[in-house]
């Protein structure tokens, strides 16, 4: 599953953007009171050669732009749009051009803390009054400014509108490039939970406010494995005039899917942006129209369905079609017309009355890729030609090698003809062609197969093509967690030459289809697989669409693809692998504490893993729960008690769970889990045996839990956790923790050298632990013999401490992102703030000061013992419930199941 998300995608599509002119940043200088309070943040302007030069007295009369970077992202990832937008406007003349700023905002990982997105929404802010300035007192000046967003850059655009003292007219249009929109994809702590909460529901209550910002939601497809294209899409709102999501595979004249970074400088989606801003432009104003309506049919027109038209506004609704072109009636059903250097334009008609009783659809294509009109609708005809007729190359749509367009004869009961222009083509070969068919001929079912087939069953069908389009429906095919490869296998009657094939998936519920161009004959593969499930109140089917080549077969070979599958479950779920992991080694440790309370013996981690590490302990009062929240009685009774929703129900409503996740991502943790246990106690005996051969260790004894040395270790570290940074001072415990269990091991292992107890002696201290154990565990006098009993505390106690640190780890891992944060800022802030480990780390800090020092003889006579063993199973339990989508929960369970064995050593 990992390999299918990480490496089995299509191949990069993508053209690189090039600057013709070195680029040029200039840096805009900034209110003091804004620079002072904003020290890592900076505003600068985009610029090219002799462009840059005349903008540096900043005289700027374009439309201003501004550039967000998302989660380590750069201000200068903004040079791709703003060259292409340089380039597009020589073109005019300089009659438009666009101003293009960016922000930098010092490359901070908000993605992974989400301490800072505030601060920045604030900034932002403050950004766009400082631009809307340059521009006071201009013939044209603007009073609102577009913005593009990538990756969490889109999340802080649409958080200004959070911001209490903001404009929502400062804004018009937000065009966003692979940001995650629903929720985070690792949230890692409480701040970026709340900020994505806060975001959503403002753009859900406030919908009708917002009626008047256009926004444009760009996902990157399956290449882009950092944020799945799921997350991109918008929140489902009442008003849907005003957002559209489209994924980057489906975007027009790009059709190509972009990773995480390509995006930015994606030549084909970077030049449909910049036509897309152009078309935008009000010709009165200058700027940016304020027409809503007009800019969602711009965005419609290049991110949806584009006529292979220039965009107008308002086209005209008939013509005459004049000019000294040769008029031919063609009567039959299907006609296909060759163009070779054509010096004569030819018109040819199409009566419909003849066919409007044998067939319901006219299909018609055209493989000449220019955007003047081509086919016409005839309303008024005389005797020999077309006097009046409406332009339906608005219906047509473009792909890859053609431009098509499909007519159903009943929504167009004026027209007498459709009329075909053929212009003169000196030098140019392309072909067209018409049809005219039932529905129900060229629509056929294919019911995909089931899960659990594992590809060894398939569906087949065949297609005996005498047309030029097929469209087969897949029937229940509707759920994320469904995934096929569709083998296309095309034979044709004679080896002449024919045009590419060309095979289009298409989702009606959401813009994410894709398209593939095959050679014909040939065998193409497409993988299936949806970015969100079907809507509940949405019946359609998805398609396959076959633009076929006419006297070929066409078979259609779709089978389950397991590969696929597990993919499917590593892109919507690996975020709450960590989840599953504690949880498995929380049990283990659970099950160490039964066993040194029943036997006196701690077991070992790989044994004891396998031994308390069930599903069935933790699962099915998850899924009961989650049952049971369907009743109105339960939810209130379950808000009364003011606990958090289950994460498993919040993802069930956003069709993101399906049967058996949690099942195989809980087997998937213990095999992690084991794993890890395997590399700790690897990791151990290597390094102990380097300190075997360096240093000669002192005889085991016992010390105090608490001494004034261990107090004053506490106090300090407790102090660097407040004064700068708790994920430092978690760093710096788990790094001394990290040496307790090599020093209880060489100790032991050196003690029972001396004691006498082994025959032979050897270098090898994996060797020795090995005697040492099985005389403990074989001879029954073990516990009565000083040396034994010591040797079998040291290694009770180290096999704790070997799973304490493994839990440990994973509170450091998950902590780390805030000590990146921390690290890179540090030039400007000693203290992070806030802080969302602080608290957490000043109480585990006490915690491991004093396990460290701790054995399993303080432990075993404890009469809290009985307690400790029992609560790590209900904590495993509500770490699954309430931690899956919540991450920065998962260290909470774990501190507090420590925390009472800390105090199982004093009481």
């Amino acid at each position: 599953g990992v390999r299918d998300v990480l490496f089995l995608y299509e191949e990069n599509r993508c053209s690189m953007t090039y600057m013709y002119e070195y680029p040029e940043y200039l840096k805009i200088k900034l209110p003091k009171k804004t620079a002072r309070r904003y020290p890592a943040y900076e505003l600068y302007l985009y610029g090219e050669g002799n462009y840059a030069e005349e903008n540096k007295n900043l005289l700027l009369t374009g439309i201003p732009v501004l550039f967000l970077p998302g989660n380590a992202g750069s201000y200068k990832q903004v040079r791709s749009l703003g060259s292409i937008a340089l380039r597009k406007a020589e073109d005019v003349d300089f009659k438009y051009h666009f101003n293009f700023f960016s922000v930098n905002f010092n490359e901070e990982l908000v993605a992974l803390y989400g301490g800072s997105l505030q601060r920045q929404t604030k900034f932002v802010h403050e950004c766009i009054k400082v631009i809307l300035k340059l521009y006071r007192d201009r013939e044209f000046a603007p009073s609102s400014v577009a913005i593009v967003g990538h990756s969490m850059g889109g999340l802080v655009a649409r958080a200004l509108l959070t911001l209490k003292n903001f404009k929502p007219e400062l804004i018009n249009l937000l065009i966003t490039q692979a940001t995650p929109h629903v929720a985070p994809v690792m949230p890692l702590d409480k701040y970026l939970t709340d900020f994505y909460t806060a975001v959503n529901n403002h753009w859900i209550l406030k919908a009708q406010d917002l009626r008047n910002l256009t926004t444009l939601s760009v996902a990157g497809g399956f290449r882009d494995y950092q944020v799945r294209s799921g997350l991109a899409f918008l929140p489902r709102l009442s008003q849907h005039d005003s957002a559209l999501s489209v994924v980057s595979s489906a975007v027009p004249r790009a059709w190509a899917s972009t990773d995480h970074l390509s995006i930015v400088w994606c030549k084909e989606l970077i030049l449909a942006t910049i036509r897309a801003f152009f078309d935008l432009i009000d010709e009165n104003t200058r700027q940016i129209t304020e027409d809503p309506k007009k800019r969602m049919s711009v965005l419609n027109h290049h991110f949806v369905r584009h006529p292979a038209k220039m965009f107008e506004e308002n086209p005209q609704a008939f013509t005459e079609l004049t000019g000294a072109f040769m008029w031919i009636t063609v009567k039959g059903s299907k006609w296909t017309y060759s163009v070779y250097n054509d010096s004569d334009g030819k018109y040819f008609a199409f009566p419909l009355a003849s066919h409007r009783k044998s067939y319901s659809h006219v299909y018609c294509e055209n493989s000449m890729l220019d955007t003047s009109s081509w086919i016409y609708g005839c309303i008024n005809t005389n005797s020999s030609m077309c006097l009046e007729a409406a332009d339906l190359s608005w219906r047509a749509e473009l792909l890859p090698t053609t431009k098509v367009v499909m007519l159903k004869l009943q929504d167009y009961p004026s027209l007498s003809h459709i009329v075909i222009q053929v212009p003169p083509a000196v030098g140019n070969k392309y072909t067209l062609g018409c049809e005219f068919f039932e529905e129900d001929s060229r629509t056929v079912q294919l019911p995909v197969t089931h899960l659990f087939s594992f590809g060894l069953s398939s569906s087949k069908i065949l297609l005996n093509s005498t047309g030029l389009l097929y469209n087969v429906q897949l029937q229940h095919f509707n759920q994320i967690y469904q995934a096929f490869k569709i083998y296309i296998e095309s034979h044709c009657q004679s080896l002449k030459e024919r045009k590419a094939s060309v095979y289009r998936l298409h989702i009606p519920w959401s813009h994410e289809d894709s398209i593939i161009v095959a050679k014909v004959p040939s065998l193409a593969e497409i993988s299936a697989k949806l970015h969100i499930a079907q809507p509940h109140d949405d019946s359609s089917l998805p398609e396959l669409n076959i633009y076929s080549s006419p006297d070929c077969q066409y078979e259609v070979i779709l089978k389950t693809s397991l590969l696929q599958v597990l993919g499917q479950i590593i892109r919507f779920h690996a975020g709450a692998f960590p989840v599953y992991i504690v949880s498995n080694i929380l049990l283990t440790y659970g099950g160490q504490l039964s066993t040194l309370r029943s036997t006196g013996q701690c077991s070992d981690f790989s044994l004891e893993l396998v031994r308390t590490a069930k599903p069935y302990k933790v699962e099915p009062l998850i899924s009961i729960v989650v049952f049971l929240q369907g009743f109105n009685w339960f939810r209130e009774i379950w808000e009364s008690l003011s606990l958090p929703e289950v994460d498993a129900a919040v993802l069930s409503s956003q069709d993101a769970w399906f049967p058996l996740v949690s099942l195989i991502l809980f087997l998937f943790g213990t095999g992690i889990a084991y794993w890890s246990g395997v590399f700790f106690s690897t990791s151990l005996r290597l390094f102990s045996s380097l300190w075997l051969m360096l240093i000669r260790p002192t005889v085991l004894q016992k010390d105090k839990s608490i001494t004034p040395r261990r107090f004053c270790a506490m106090i300090s570290l407790a102090l660097v956790s407040w004064t700068t940074c708790g994920a430092f001072a978690v760093l710096i415990i788990y790094l001394q923790y990290l040496f307790k269990p090599v020093q209880v091991f060489v100790t032991s292992v050196f003690h029972f050298q001396d004691s006498g107890h082994s025959e032979e002696t050897s270098q090898n201290s994996s060797t020795h632990t090995v005697k040492a154990q099985s005389s403990m565990d074989s001879s029954p006098d073990a516990t009565q013999s000083p040396s034994n009993s010591t040797i079998a505390e040291a290694v009770n106690s180290l096999k704790m401490h070997i799973t304490i640190l493994n839990l440990f780890t994973w509170i450091v891992l998950l902590s780390l992102p805030s000590l990146i944060y921390w690290l890179k800022n540090l030039r400007y802030n000693v203290r992070l703030d806030p802080d969302p480990c602080r608290s957490t780390a000043i109480i585990l800090v006490c915690i491991l000061e004093i396990l460290m020092n701790s054995s399993t003889s303080e432990v075993k006579s404890s009469k809290l013992l009985k307690i400790t063993a029992k609560v790590p199973l209900p904590l495993s339990v509500a770490m699954l419930a309430f931690g899956r989508m919540h991450l920065y929960r998962v260290p909470h369970f774990v501190t507090f199941s420590l925390l009472l064995h800390v105090l199982c050593c004093i009481v």
